[in-house]
Formats: C-alpha cells, sequence, structure tokens
C-alpha cells in the first residue's frame, strides 16, 4: 500500500495554485504581465529573477495583498481573485519576520491564532508541535531580541506552520542571514516543506536557493514567466539566452558567431568553425565547465585575469572580439597576459537567435 501523504495524515487537503493570464498594473506602469503558470498541489516552486522582474508582486497577488488587474487566480480549483488573504488559506513568511518585540516566541507564534479565537488547547496543540518541528522548544519564553537571525527566523516560520493552511508563501525570506545560515536554512525548509506537504511558493533573486531547494523554478523578467521547469533542466536547456546567463556561477558564455568559408566562428577570429552551417544572426552559449584547456588545435585566447577558489580556477578569456570564461579543477599557472588554446566541444553548445534571444534547434 502507498505510504500516505504527511499532509493527508494530519487532515489537510493539498492545494493546486493556478495563474490564468494575471496582470497587475499601477497607471502606465505593469509590475505582472499576463502570467500563467500551475503550482501543483505538495509542491516546492520557486519565482526566481532580478529585482523588478514581478516575482514578489506575484506572491503578493497569490496572497490577496494586492489585487489582480486581469486574469484570474485559482487555489484549490476555487476562484480566490477577489478574496480577501484571511479566505484564501494561505500562509506567509515576510524577509523582515515581522515579529512583535513585546510578545514572546510563543505568544508571536500562536498570535493568529489568538486572532481567529481559536479554543486555548487547540492553539497549545499547534504550538506544542511547530516548537517540537523547528527546535525552539527551549525559546519558547524569549522575545526577539534575544534570538539569533536563524532563530528569528524559525520562530516566522512556526507562525506559518501552526496556521495549518495547505499553502505557504515565503518572500525572500533568508535574505537577511549570513552564508551559512542561509545553507542551513535552506535544508530546513525544503526538509519541513516535505514533511508538512504544503504546497509552497517562495520567492528569491537567489540562484542557489532556487536550484537546491525547487521541484520547479519559474523565471522571471520584466513581469513575464521567461521559463518555467525543474532546476537541471533550467540548467541544461536554457530556453532563452537571458535563462542561460542568469543561471549558472560563472554564468554561461554567450559567443556572437559569424559565418566564414568552413562554417560559423567566434566573432573575430578566423576559425576553426564552431559548427556546420551559418551562423550569422547565431549567439553560442557555452558553460565555463564545458570549456577545455587544449595542448593542441583549438582556439587561441589571451587570459585576461585568473581566479582561483579553492576547488577550482576561472580563467576569463579574450578570443577575438568576445570573452570567455573556463572553470577546470584544481589551482592552475596561467597569469594574465598569458596565451592558451580552448576547445569548445559542439556536443556541450547551446544556440540562441542574437535578436530574439530565444533557443534555436540544432
Amino acid at each position: 500500500m502507498r505510504r500516505a501523504h504527511p499532509a493527508w495524515r494530519r487532515g489537510i487537503q493539498l492545494s493546486e495554485i493556478v495563474l490564468e493570464g494575471v496582470s497587475k498594473r499601477w497607471g502606465d506602469t505593469t509590475a505582472v504581465d499576463d502570467v500563467s503558470l500551475r503550482v501543483p498541489a505538495g509542491s516546492f516552486v520557486v519565482l526566481l529573477g532580478p529585482s523588478g522582474c514581478g516575482k514578489s508582486t506575484t506572491l503578493r497577488l497569490v496572497a490577496g495583498l494586492e489585487g489582480a488587474s486581469a486574469g484570474r487566480i485559482l487555489i484549490d480549483g476555487r476562484d480566490v481573485t477577489a478574496l480577501p488573504p484571511s479566505a484564501r488559506g494561505v500562509s506567509m513568511v515576510f524577509q523582515s519576520y515581522a515579529l512583535f518585540p513585546h510578545l514572546s516566541v510563543a505568544e508571536n507564534i500562536v498570535f493568529g491564532l489568538r486572532v481567529r479565537r481559536l479554543p486555548r488547547e487547540e492553539r497549545e496543540r499547534r504550538l506544542e508541535r511547530a516548537a517540537s518541528l523547528l527546535g525552539l522548544g527551549g525559546l519558547l519564553e524569549r522575545k526577539p531580541s534575544q534570538l539569533s537571525g536563524g532563530q528569528q527566523q524559525r520562530v516566522a516560520l512556526g507562525r506559518a506552520i501552526v496556521a495549518e493552511t495547505p499553502v505557504c508563501l515565503m518572500d525572500e525570506p533568508l535574505s537577511n542571514l549570513d552564508a551559512q545560515l542561509r545553507q542551513e536554512m535552506r535544508r530546513e525548509i525544503r526538509a519541513l516543506q516535505r514533511q508538512l506537504g504544503i504546497t509552497l511558493v517562495y520567492v528569491t533573486h537567489d540562484q542557489v536557493e532556487a536550484m537546491t531547494m525547487a521541484d520547479r523554478v519559474v523565471l522571471m523578467r520584466g513581469g513575464r514567466v521567461e521559463q518555467d521547469a525543474p532546476p537541471a533542466e533550467l540548467y541544461a536547456a536554457p530556453a532563452t539566452s537571458f535563462a542561460a546567463r542568469f543561471i549558472g556561477m560563472p554564468p554561461m558564455n554567450l559567443l556572437q558567431l559569424a559565418d566564414s568559408p568552413a562554417g560559423p566562428v567566434i566573432r573575430g577570429t578566423t576559425g576553426p568553425a564552431l559548427l556546420p552551417g551559418p551562423g550569422q544572426g547565431l549567439v553560442a552559449g557555452i558553460r565555463p565547465e564545458s570549456v577545455v584547456l587544449a595542448d593542441a588545435g583549438g582556439i587561441e585566447a589571451e587570459i585576461v585575469a585568473a581566479e582561483y577558489l579553492g576547488a577550482d580556477t576561472v580563467l576569463a578569456c579574450r578570443i577575438g572580439a568576445e570573452t570567455l570564461s573556463l572553470r577546470a579543477p584544481g589551482q592552475l599557472g596561467h597569469a594574465a597576459g598569458s596565451h592558451v588554446r580552448v576547445a569548445l566541444p559542439a556536443a556541450a553548445l547551446h544556440l540562441f537567435d542574437a535578436r530574439t534571444g530565444l533557443r534555436v534547434a540544432r
């Protein structure tokens, strides 16, 4: 027999979220532009993108903190577009934690339950469960000022957990933490989502958070969805040159191509040709880790800079009229101004239309 999902064991209905042509406008400014997407029930979906791309506004539209200018929002098949936040069955964790400084940890966690006038016994049951899940049992009497940043974030998570809603929305909840704490909290939030079985939509501009936590990543740009895919697909098959550059550290190399008698070459070089066929109007993409240092053959490149990162080294190179990053294991003894030869394996190349940025089938 298939093991029951934890959410079903608690009696919480799993909820799918669907956005159909949703837009948000303020006068002449469009923050979200005809966004359609589906968040499967019980999944972890990350809205990713640069500042101003519309990801936080999209989350606020789902929460009901902003009203949609057009389109529909459905949660568990119910049209909630015109409903207030309290009627949508969602909880939210904010970037600022939003804790009351004069209340204890326990009081902060159950504050929403008290407002909703839940019986004392029910509030205590939910508090005990949340404190156990988050390791807050010994901190319940403390005030927020007596907690570390990570502990304050756990309190904010606890407040969302005790609401026992089928949907949880998180808006850049880790941006105020240092690098080590962010790494720890990434693991905790992902494990918590799996344990509770809730549908979680998470907003971030940090690609590491998106790639390590999400079942699916919705990459946004200019208020629109650029690509909606699992992390591995987003990395291996970016749909646009923007997606190719946004995902990956260092980002994917994008090289303008030019035609030659032998085939497409990197702009400003005479070859060798990278692929058969014409190259005019195309951009070739290749991940830095796919570029190979060649003993012979290949393309001559001038080293502009070398960054030793411990496990590997990143070389910034100039090839013709283009720049290229190369990532190789260990410490490389190449100084700025020296020359190397590099190979760009045809199997590792991605092609994009130079005008539209769209991926081109090979």
